[in-house]
Formats: structure tokens, C-alpha cells, sequence
């Protein structure tokens, strides 16, 4: 069994159509958008596949980061249904023998008061953009981390918040992870193959790169190493307050879990005027990876470090799915359908 990309006008359905366009508003590892969605209207159900040809084969193999960004597109539609007075029952990875198949989610009846405790988190699907530019040095609140902490923690995760010393450790293997990167002519090759182009509707755009670091002491990734010159420079913060994101195991089925995690404590944050970027590098190298889960305070599987803090948007990136601009005011269901029409 295999699906076919679901485009706006292939999915009939309006409340399938705004679910659809709420999960592709999701963030994903270079913006690859590796998902596929099938839809039932009959059964009112809809199917959440991995996209085959949306893999990063070198930076990563395993489709852990793949489905790190599936889940943050299903935590999307769930926010979304939830939105439209319809209950997500997800099923995940329920067919052994589709291995591309990582979810199924059935619309329901009205949504159970757990799911609707803080229903301003659809107008934050459409307002959330990771920021790769420096942020201000005030301080992230206490009670945002902890909501954040929260918010992971009721989609299976923890968020670990390491004081100075433990970030100053984490940002040294990111940067060794980065440093790694750059000289490794396949995964330049791959990251270069997902900047995107004038009408693309994947990859990172040029301008959403954002600064190189002036002192050399932040480790953002470079997607372009070998032509930084034009690239502006800026001083980010000295101590940026650093989220790992963290599971007990480690399989696929978690892997699900922490996207989801992921994306609940992003929208949490950007509710609060926050912005974050993703510091995946040292994941992606299993020696570097195994020092960073040798770095918890707790045993456990580190799936995602974040950055957060008080700074500038960042700029959109394109999807294969139109969604509504985030300059403009929050839609409601009819007006996330006009945008996906």
C-alpha cells in the first residue's frame, strides 16, 4: 500500500482540508515536509504516511528527525480538530505490515476537556516560525518553562532544562557536531539540495538562514558553509537558554511522541511571544548523540535541543501546501479552507 500526496482540491472534505493545511504548517527537519496524508470521508478518518522521497538519507538514516516531524504535523491536526469541535482518537503506527503508515486519526465526537484546555494553541499553528537570528538576553520565564515542561510532558516527553554549566557542555558537542558537518562533502551536498529556490515549495529559503555568529560561539547550523560570503553577521546571546527534549526509549513509536512534544511546547512558547530554533546537529551523529544522553540528569533518549528566547520572527518557508500568512489575523475554519483552495 502506498499514498498519494493529498492536494487542496483532492481532499473535499472542509474539515479535512483545514486539518490537512493546519499539519503542514508544521516544522520538519530542513524543511523536507516528509508527510503524506490519505483521507476518508466515509469513515471520516485520515491517514498520516512518511513521504519515501523526503528522507535525508545521510544526516538521517534512521528517520528519527522524519518522524520527529510526522508527529509535528499530527500534533498540528489534532490542534486543529480539536479547534473544529472534533476529538483526534490517533492511532500510531497501527498497520505493521505499512511501515509508512504512521497514524490514523478518527474524528470523533465533541473533544473530551483534556484536549481543549488551551484552545488559543490553533491560533499559534498558524504564528509559529523558527527564528535563526539572535535574541534579546532577557531571561525566558520561569512559569513559560514550566508550561512548556508541562505541555511535553502530556505528549510523552520530558523537557529537560540544563543550567550553565550543562548547556556550555551541550553547545561544545553542537558545535563539534556542526564542525563535522562542514567537512563532510555528502551531508554538505544533501543540506546545500534543501536550500530553497525562487517557487520551491520546500527547503529554507536564503534569507530564512539567518546570521552567521560574529564571535564564533553559538554552533547555528550552516547550511552553506563554503558561501558565506553576502551572509550578514550578527552577536548572539552569550548563554542562550537551551530545552532538550527528552523520551524514556527510544523507537519509532517514540519518535512520534516527542514530535509531538516538540511541536505542543513550541506553540506554548510562541503564545508567549517566545521564539526558538532547532539545534539538531549533535543528533545526527550517533557517537555525539550517545555523549549527550550520557549528559542527562536522568536515563533517557535526547530527541531535540531547542534554543528559545525573546527576538525577531523568523522568516516564513514555502509549503507544498498553501496555509494562511501568519501576518494576517488568526483564521477561523472558513478562512484556513479559503487559504488551502
Amino acid at each position: 500500500m502506498s499514498a498519494q500526496p493529498v492536494s487542496s482540491r483532492d481532499a473535499n472534505d472542509p474539515v479535512h482540508r483545514i486539518l490537512i493545511a493546519a499539519a503542514c504548517a508544521a516544522p520538519s527537519i530542513h524543511n523536507t515536509q516528509p508527510w503524506l496524508f490519505r483521507t476518508d470521508a466515509q469513515a471520516d478518518t485520515i491517514e498520516v504516511f512518511s513521504h519515501p522521497l523526503r528522507r535525508l538519507p545521510r544526516t538521517d538514516p534512521q528517520g528519527r528527525a522524519l518522524h520527529l516531524s510526522v508527529g509535528a504535523a499530527l500534533f498540528n491536526l489534532r490542534v486543529a480538530a480539536v479547534h473544529l469541535s472534533r476529538e483526534p482518537v490517533v492511532r500510531l503506527m497501527p498497520d505493521p505490515s505499512v511501515p509508512n503508515l504512521l497514524a490514523v486519526v478518527r474524528l470523533a465526537g465533541r473533544p473530551r476537556a483534556s484536549l481543549t484546555r488551551r484552545p488559543d494553541l490553533y491560533r499559534a499553528v498558524w504564528q509559529r516560525r523558527s527564528s535563526r537570528f539572535p535574541f534579546t538576553p532577557e531571561p525566558v520565564p520561569s512559569a513559560v518553562l514550566a508550561e512548556a515542561t508541562e505541555a511535553a510532558h502530556q505528549d510523552g516527553a520530558t523537557l529537560w532544562l540544563p543550567e550553565h554549566t550543562s548547556r556550555v557542555h551541550l553547545l561544545e558537542l553542537t558545535a563539534e557536531a556542526e564542525q563535522r558537518n562542514g567537512l563532510a562533502p555528502e551531508r554538505l551536498a544533501e543540506s546545500l539540495n534543501w536550500i530553497a529556490g525562487p517557487g520551491d515549495d520546500t527547503g529554507v529559503p536564503p534569507r530564512a538562514l539567518g546570521a552567521l555568529d560574529s564571535d564564533g560561539l553559538l554552533p547555528m547550523r550552516n547550511f552553506t558553509p563554503q558561501r558565506t560570503a553576502g551572509r550578514p553577521k550578527a552577536e548572539y546571546e552569550p548563554d542562550p537558554r537551551l530545552l532538550m527534549l527528552v523520551t524514556r526509549s527510544d523507537h519509532p513509536v517514540d519518535w512520534l511522541h516527542a514530535g509531538q512534544a516538540l511541536q505542543h511546547a513550541l506553540l506554548v512558547l510562541t503564545l508567549h511571544g517566545l521564539r526558538a530554533s532547532m539545534l539538531h546537529q549533535a543528533l545526527e551523529w550517533p557517537d555525539l548523540r550517545s555523549r549527550l544522553a550520557r549528559s542527562l540528569p536522568h536515563r533517557g533518549a535526547p530527541q531535540m535541543l531547542l534554543r528559545a528566547g525573546y527576538g525577531p520572527v523568523g522568516f516564513p518557508t514555502p509549503r507544498r501546501m498553501p496555509v494562511p500568512p501568519t501576518d494576517q489575523p488568526v483564521p477561523e475554519p472558513a478562512a484556513a479552507l479559503a487559504a488551502v483552495a
